[in-house]
């Protein structure tokens, strides 16, 4: 398997951490999902204040998630671990697995996340779409803003299905379309998907809501919540914007103008960023 994805904003900042750069590091070395803002007026777009907003999603998905002591919880996509250290701080007597397809972040994340006295935490390479999990051994699968880079939201929904136990509950965050976007992707998907593969790597940014719902049923995965978050992420953007132009300047003169198509279509409300969560029944295979 290879365990390099072509994850072109991944390269950069594993660069920029890797030689100690101070500002990636306050604000990617532990989350790398975009920031929530309860007052997205009040964001000073320092990379401390981008740091605050990113732990801050992590309050908006604990309780769709429906996070507790004593579970055995599976992020998926999990980067440099910051979902689990987040919970691993938090919470008591959970066994938390992370997984990813790329060893690298996994490098960073083994490094930089250790388990409290009363918690477990293990590393795991490997393919969202094939889990490599006995059935129905999670309480608790997680996805936070990975999924568009899977190579089938199909088959990771069948398989968190099956590795969820009867009741268990599966969150997603994801950066959708709305209906008026998908109507006209024969125009716009055509250029938009290669012009952002040169920042983002492939990702599959023609998947919506309705979608996520049929997909949910289709997969015997009862549906809970959706929340639209759009406003009180929009701040990403700028700091985004300021970091790679301060600290990465030829990466941000090359991929400058894929980071603008979606602060554009962000802001004009065409992408919306949601939170989904879902519970499996009782006979979940």
């Amino acid at each position: 398997m290879n365990t390099q994805a072509d994850l072109p904003y991944f390269d950069t900042v594993l660069e920029l951490l890797e030689a100690g750069n101070a500002d990636f590091l306050k604000a990617f070395g532990r989350h790398v999902h975009w920031g929530y803002w309860q007052n997205p007026s009040e964001a000073d777009g320092t990379p401390e204040d981008f740091a605050r907003a990113a732990e801050s999603m992590i309050d908006k998905i604990i309780p769709l998630a429906g996070i507790e002591s004593g579970q055995r919880i599976l992020d998926v996509g999990c980067g440099f671990g910051g979902t689990i250290a987040s919970l691993n701080e938090r919470y008591n007597n959970l066994d938390l697995v992370g997984l990813n397809i790329e060893e690298r972040q996994l490098a960073r994340a083994r490094r930089v996340v250790q388990p409290a006295p009363s918690n477990q935490i293990e590393f795991v390479q490997g393919d969202a779409c094939v889990l490599p999990f006995p059935d129905h051994s999670f309480d608790r699968v997680t996805a936070v803003e990975c999924i568009f880079h899977f190579p089938s939201r199909q088959q990771f929904f069948a398989e968190a299905a099956r590795v969820l136990k009867p009741g268990g509950k599966l969150f997603v965050s994801d950066i959708v379309p709305t209906s008026l976007l998908i109507s006209l992707k024969g125009l716009v998907l055509p250029w938009l998907r290669p012009a952002l593969r040169m920042t983002f790597g492939e990702m599959d940014n023609g998947f919506g809501v309705a979608d996520y719902l049929e997909l949910a049923a289709s997969n015997q995965l009862a549906h809970l919540h959706t929340n639209d978050i759009t406003t009180q992420t929009l701040p990403t953007h700028s700091i985004a914007h300021k970091l790679y132009k301060t600290n990465a300047p030829d990466v941000y003169r090359n991929q400058s103008f894929q980071q603008y198509i979606v602060q554009i279509l962000s802001t004009l409300g065409l992408l919306r960023y949601v939170l989904m969560s879902f519970e499996a029944g009782p006979e979940t295979v």
